[in-house]
């Protein structure tokens, strides 16, 4: 046991939270920790989404039927998603392990998640590819709902917009290592294995330095109706939860929803290809990690700083929206570049408040992974409804205005709904 991960210090029962003993503080390796796992799991998750997953089914279907083929194989992984993230929070909730509450899932989901991305590696059918993905997207999103889950039980409220923002550098890090390691490796066993392999790295280092709630009194057994709770929340009792769900639902709509056509966008106005393609895709994630990281910690400090979380959130979500404007009229790599700095300092301005105010606003304290598994849904239903409808967009273009131009004004649209339903929230400021 090292100095920094010293013997836990039992201070009685968590509110609400019936035999789970509580800690004396997450200890100093708990910030940079839980970053370097939500660096890993964006790597391992968004890579494939931005980038591999449609290179690999365009390989697969060819180019024509290539977005209809990327838009199914998303669409079922994010039903699933939605199926398996409050699920996955609600079942660390009740863990009575003696390694923990949130470890064993946030280790076994890695692992879990390596092997199914290795099978979509490998995979010669469309069919195969489905698969992959449904146990890819079982396996993260239950582990991401266990680890994000320890900053409610262990972070002061005061003290959460930082740790957020810290944490949210993570996604721009990760989808710039990501489009290096893709553009690097011409095989699709290294493109997808070796962001997973560096997850498993630091899921590991996180759960060793964690120091874990445990239960010690077994929870009553889970009834069919506490089950379908798992999925839902009272809007009517908790307004706010409500508003911070729907506007973050607009907004993953718009930022990962529609973002994901910027590899067939780039195919279909500019021609772009191989090494071309990609070296683009890298450096406009360049623009948007080092925009990202500073708005992260930067709009994370303000808002700890000044107690306000609504106005950087939403205002976040108007930068979004203009960076997916000028996306749709791009003429050239250079505008596309520098729109994904611009969407990238919003996003970062966004992400760096968002899970603080989450987090601020959960209707129950002896659910917390649950809550924050139903708040997750937002990740994947929006990469659910997204390519359901993206299709029908596209086909609406006319020659004054291409179809992924009218996606991409779609998404803009989108996300400024997305500032408005965060304004609504009257709970916090």
């Amino acid at each position: 046991m090292t100095a920094e991960n010293p013997p836990r210090q039992e201070t009685g029962t968590l509110a609400g939270s019936t035999g789970a003993r509580s800690l004396a503080g997450p200890g100093r390796l708990f910030t940079p920790g839980l970053a370097l796992y939500n660096f890993g799991w964006a790597m391992a998750i968004l890579t494939p989404v931005m980038l591999t997953l449609p290179l690999k089914v365009q390989d697969l279907v060819g180019s024509e039927d290539a977005a209809g083929a990327f838009g199914l194989v998303t669409a079922i992984g994010a039903v699933v998603a939605m199926i398996c993230t409050p699920l996955g929070g609600r079942l660390s909730d009740r863990t009575t392990s003696r390694f923990g509450m949130r470890r064993p899932w946030i280790i076994g989901g890695a692992i879990g998640g390596l092997l199914s991305l290795l099978l979509i590696a490998v995979a010669d059918s469309l069919w195969m590819v489905i698969l992959g993905w449904v146990l890819t997207e079982i396996f993260f999103n239950t582990a991401w709902s266990a680890a994000n889950a320890t900053v409610a039980d262990q972070v002061p409220p005061e003290r959460r917009g930082l740790v957020s923002g810290v944490v949210g550098t993570g996604l721009p890090l990760a989808l710039l290592v990501g489009s290096v390691a893709v553009n690097a490796f011409s095989g699709y066993v290294l493109r997808f294995g070796v962001p997973a392999v560096l997850l498993v790295i630091f899921a590991s280092l996180f759960v060793l330095t964690l120091r874990d709630r445990r239960l010690d009194q077994r929870p009553a057994k889970l009834s069919l109706k506490e089950f379908a709770l798992s999925f839902v929340f009272n809007p009517r009792r908790n307004p706010d939860f409500g508003w911070l769900w729907i506007g973050r639902f607009a907004i993953m709509f718009s930022y990962s929803g529609i973002q994901t056509y910027l590899v067939f966008l780039l195919s279909s106005r500019l021609g772009l290809e191989g090494g071309e393609l990609t070296g683009t895709i890298v450096l406009a994630n360049l623009g948007s990690a080092i925009a990202m990281i500073a708005s992260s910690f930067f709009i994370g400090a303000l808002s700890d700083r000044f107690r306000r979380r609504k106005v950087f959130a939403a205002g976040g979500s108007l930068i979004i929206a203009l960076a997916l404007a000028m996306i749709a009229f791009a003429p050239d790599t250079a505008m596309i570049i520098a729109a994904s700095t611009i969407l990238g300092f919003g996003t970062g301005g966004f992400f760096a408040v968002d899970f603080a105010l989450a987090t601020e606003l959960l209707p129950e304290s002896s659910d917390t992974g649950k809550d924050l598994g139903v708040w997750a849904i937002t990740n994947a239903l929006p990469q659910s409804i997204a390519p359901a409808i993206a299709p029908g967009i596209i086909a609406l273009g006319t020659t004054a205005i291409s179809g992924y131009s009218l996606l991409y004004l779609v998404g803009a649209g989108v996300a400024v709904l997305g500032a408005v339903f965060i304004y609504r929230i009257k709970g916090a400021r």
